[in-house]
């Protein structure tokens, strides 16, 4: 077994446990998703989404995002994500449904759900978007009101990953509009709690089990209250800049799988009588690969390291290693299809599969777009701005 991923670039951010961890995972990935066969669709995402979460729960990969240690959850999304994108997503969902639960959950609450997540026998889900409600998380429609020891949820939620098949969701709600993003609250929503509603699956381009919610009178205990009320939207958001990184990661792992690929593909592939690797322009443009994806990973684990060794404020340095990550695999993956020729826009094309999976990481945990408004602040803050 060798490494999926080449860490020497990134060796000053690690430390031993975070290298044998590395081994670990690859192992894992080698045994669990090398030979797992892509979902086809929908459902067959669901039941291996399913599938996946058991098989890293019982391997102990889950227990490194309670406590957090964000360089691990990075290694570990990098290499999954190099072996297989969907079982990356069920990682990243663990980590990001269940971290409001640890940072606000009351003591009973979190003894009864974390355990379940890092072993893998409970899905987690994070249910914020709505249809009018992307980044501007402020204008979500879903009202919470106190009624007794209850609040009674009502509104829609899209876009949902997990939506379905989790057993419980990372909820968030309306306690008081006329506060704006002040008046939002955090609840943990049973899958099973009367009133809420699985609307049906959201299709996206790489199969990967996303749907709508709809909360109809649903009765939540006030005790699976996250935090106060009007804490929701800051928790959130402290929950989106401590896991953005890992998202940076993923495509780190995808736009390494591409150059792999296209490598492999390359010094067989053989044009004019003479393998494609041989080309000067093939090389060129495998040097700008390699560069973009070193880049990308330096990045990263600078943002992690930066987190794990206690910096108060990284927001700056995620919002860098989201943005130039996301960014540098979207054209990576590109060049890996091109350099595949027709071969590279077939379904059944690693490539190809790549090029859908690694799309939407340029969107979800903040856009591009708005990674670029967070980057500028923290540049005008410092000057006083």
């Amino acid at each position: 077994m060798t490494l999926r991923v080449d860490l020497e670039p990134v060796r000053a951010f690690l430390t031993d446990e975070h290298l044998e961890l590395a081994q670990r995972a690859s192992a894992f990935a080698d045994e669990h998703l090398a030979s797992a066969a892509p979902p086809e669709d929908d459902a067959d995402a669901r039941t291996l989404a399913r599938t996946f979460l058991q098989a890293m729960g019982s391997a102990g990969l889950l227990a490194h995002v309670h406590p957090l240690d964000l360089r691990a959850c990075c290694l570990l999304r990098e290499i999954i994500a190099h072996a297989s994108p969907l079982a990356d997503e069920v990682f990243a969902l663990q980590a990001l449904g269940s971290m409001p639960v640890a940072v606000a959950g009351s003591t009973e609450l979190k003894a009864r759900l974390l355990a379940g997540v890092t072993n893998g026998t409970v899905m987690a889900a994070f249910a914020m978007t709505e249809s009018e409600a992307g980044s501007d998380v402020a204008a979500l429609s879903t009202r919470a009101v106190r009624d007794g020891d209850d609040y009674v949820l009502s509104g829609p939620k899209t876009r949902t990953s997990n939506a379905g098949i989790a057993d419980f969701y990372t909820l968030f709600a309306s306690t008081d509009p006329s506060a704006g993003h002040r008046g939002i609250t955090a609840f943990a929503v049973p899958a099973d709690a009367p009133g809420l509603y699985f609307e049906g699956p959201q299709v996206l381009s790489a199969p990967h089990p996303l749907g709508g919610l709809r909360l109809d009178a649903c009765r939540v205990p006030h005790d699976q209250r996250l935090g106060d009320e009007g804490s929701g939207f800051k928790l959130g958001m402290q929950t989106l800049d401590s896991l953005r990184t890992t998202v940076g990661a993923a495509a780190c792992g995808m736009a390494n799988r591409a150059l792999d690929e296209a490598l492999a593909h390359v010094t067989q592939r053989r044009q004019f009588g003479a393998p494609l690797a041989d080309l000067q322009l093939v090389q060129a443009r495998l040097a700008k690969m390699a560069v973009e994806l070193t880049a990308s990973r330096l990045l990263v684990y600078r943002a992690a390291h930066a987190k794990d060794s206690g910096k108060a404020r990284v927001s700056e340095e995620c919002a860098m290693a989201k943005l130039f990550a996301t960014e540098a695999a979207q054209r990576i993956v590109d060049s890996a299809v091109q350099l595949h020729g027709g071969r590279g826009v077939l379904s059944e094309s690693t490539v190809d599969q790549l090029y859908r999976a690694v799309r939407p990481l340029r969107i979800y945990e903040g856009a591009t777009d708005v990674q670029y408004l967070v980057i500028a602040r923290s540049l005008l803050k410092r000057m006083g701005r």
